[in-house]
């Protein structure tokens, strides 16, 4: 019972001296206020931003690799620069037998801005002939209906997927328009989903202004043959993907005869590598924000000590007659430094729960993600408290060495 009635009593004193000087208080504690705010508060702005950045990759798989052709720019093997090559379907099958790490190999043919008709209704469409894998490269988000599947590829069925900005103009009044048929030149194509994936990450075009078709049925419409516009490949966890790219130059250059260190004979599109970059970009950003944030601290702290080696000197007398009546200089450390501590923690608690409260109030204004982790709530109080602690050691070090016949002798 002692020992907590030590443990209050202590308190109260700890209380009682902040209360005495309640405008030093006010005034320290607010600079670790608001610097604990503006940490937290960068914090979760940054958090936003990259959840709003994020959101444009939506649907999109991390690991993938596509891959297109160009023209090449060195001679090779007696054949001149400057010359086109294709992908087939052959193509598809090399990089799958000649390169199993890959997952996914999904070929794919495009067009351009076509016109797509429903009654009176038309929208410019961006058209993609895919096969049933590539659900799992470009991830749709269904409202109605499915999307493609293997049935649909084999048996060449003329059916469509709308995207979102596709559906919306040609189904302004909203509904399922499952079963119901879009006009595409003289083919008439039955819509069999809708695509509301927002994301502004995709192949050849926005998923959101897309009509997507079985490959086998856009190879016809399109009278592309045996060619093929693209190959996406996903890669399995863990691979390399810079080895991948080499893998896949290496296979198509020997198999079309041009220079496999002609770069500009293909384009390459390496999802991770974007993903990379925005990693290593908020990284970036989040080490600046602390950086910022412990400096805004640190001079609170600083504010802090000082004001403690005020306290100090006023209370010199106060120490010394405490000294001299038997208190332990135990009892004086935790005196002063629970005084540090307090105050940078009552003030640090209120930073957290004001920040806090205005990430809330722009979430519901501006409809973005501002959020905390809570770790990284404990993480800053954790922080602070240690900065309590140093910037109550010169304060401490000085009331230590107060001797009570000095105290009795300034009186």
């Amino acid at each position: 019972m002692k020992f907590f009635r030590f443990d209050f009593d202590s308190f109260r004193e700890i209380v009682d001296a902040l209360m005495r000087n309640r405008s030093r208080s006010l005034l320290t504690g607010f600079g670790i206020f608001w610097g604990l705010f503006m940490l937290l508060f960068l914090i979760g702005g940054g958090n936003a931003l990259r959840s709003k950045m994020m959101a444009n990759f939506d649907g999109f798989a991390t690991n993938t690799v596509v891959v297109g052709a160009s023209k090449t720019t060195k001679p090779y093997k007696g054949f001149q620069t400057g010359r086109y090559w294709e992908m087939t379907y052959r193509d598809v099958e090399r990089i799958r037998m000649m390169i199993p790490e890959l997952e996914v190999v999904s070929p794919m043919i495009h067009n351009w801005n076509l016109n797509t008709v429903y009654e009176d209704r038309s929208y410019s469409a961006s058209i993609k002939g895919v096969d049933q894998n590539h659900n799992l490269i470009e991830i749709p988000s269904i409202k109605y209906g499915r999307m493609l599947n293997s049935v649909d590829v084999t048996s060449e069925r003329k059916v469509c997927v709308l995207g979102k900005r596709v559906y919306e103009a040609l189904f302004p009044e909203g509904g399922d328009p499952c079963g119901k048929y879009v006009q595409m030149g003289s083919v008439f194509l039955r819509v069999v989903g809708v695509d509301v994936c927002t994301g502004n990450m995709s192949i050849n075009g926005q998923a959101s202004e897309t009509i997507t078709l079985p490959i086998t049925v856009a190879a016809k419409i399109f009278r592309r043959g045996n060619t093929v516009d693209m190959i996406s490949t996903l890669a399995a966890p863990g691979t390399d993907m810079d080895y991948l790219q080499t893998k896949l130059r290496k296979v198509l250059s020997d198999a079309h005869l041009f220079d496999p260190t002609d770069k500009d004979a293909m384009f390459f599109a390496n999802t991770q590598e974007v993903f990379g970059i925005i990693d290593n970009l908020f990284r970036g950003i989040n080490l600046l924000i602390w950086i910022v944030g412990i400096g805004t601290l640190l001079a609170g702290a600083i504010g802090v000590s000082n004001i403690m080696m005020v306290t100090v000197r006023e209370r010199t007398i106060e120490i010394g007659i405490r000294r001299a009546i038997g208190a332990l200089p135990s009892e004086i450390l935790f005196q002063i430094m629970g005084e540090s501590v307090t105050l940078t923690l009552l003030a640090g608690c209120g930073g957290i729960i004001f920040s806090i409260l205005l990430l809330q109030l722009l979430e519901k204004a501006t409809g973005t993600l501002f959020f905390l982790s809570f770790w990284t709530a404990v993480t800053a109080l954790a922080l602070l408290a240690v900065l309590g602690v140093i910037a109550g050691l010169a304060p401490t070090a000085r009331a230590m060495k107060i001797k009570p016949v000095d105290a009795m002798r300034d009186e």
